[in-house]
């Protein structure tokens, strides 16, 4: 008698989110890789402790890296615990960081993470190819949010027979 693979409808908790990144940039494209971590590092992320704040990826010789993300040291660690800013080696397919490659040397953009979650055990990172922003961009989607807004909460008041 065969097996079945039965699979589990698994949550998939987001350790971290970088907030900041839409505000900043506009989001050309994203790319979802896994994250070579050691085991400190696990048992520190699955406390649910990291900052995004001032992380990039950068390609170098064909491997994508990715900088400046702070895993803080695990509380119950001791000798073996880990250094919380190392860089950390991503892992995509080939043709994603040669894809990768040519749009980041072509015009001014960058790669940022987006996003940091477990799915099926295995913790993988959210990468967004993006575009910096200038002021004005950044200030019109300000703007065009709120007037999203009010367009809401009036439709919200016609509908409960408030005229405002």
């Amino acid at each position: 008698m065969a097996k079945k693979n039965k699979k589990k409808a698994h949550f998939n908790p987001v350790i971290a989110t970088n907030r900041k990144a839409k505000h900043d940039y506009h989001i050309l494209e994203t790319f979802e890789c896994g994250v070579v971590l050691v085991g400190t590092e696990v048992k520190s992320l699955r406390e649910g402790k990291c900052s995004l704040v001032d992380a990039f990826a950068t390609i170098d010789e064909g491997e994508v890296w990715l900088r400046n993300l702070h895993i803080p040291e695990y509380s119950k660690g001791h000798w073996t615990n880990h250094s919380p800013r190392r860089t950390r080696k991503l892992l995509m397919h080939r043709r994603e960081i040669d894809s990768l490659m040519g749009k980041v040397r072509d015009g001014n953009k960058t790669l940022v993470p987006l996003s940091l979650y477990f799915k099926d055990g295995r913790l993988k990172l959210e990468l967004g190819l993006a575009q910096g922003k200038q002021a004005y961009d950044k200030r019109q989607d300000i703007k065009r949010r709120t007037e999203e807004r009010e367009i809401v909460r009036d439709l919200g008041r016609r509908i409960k027979g408030l005229h405002g």
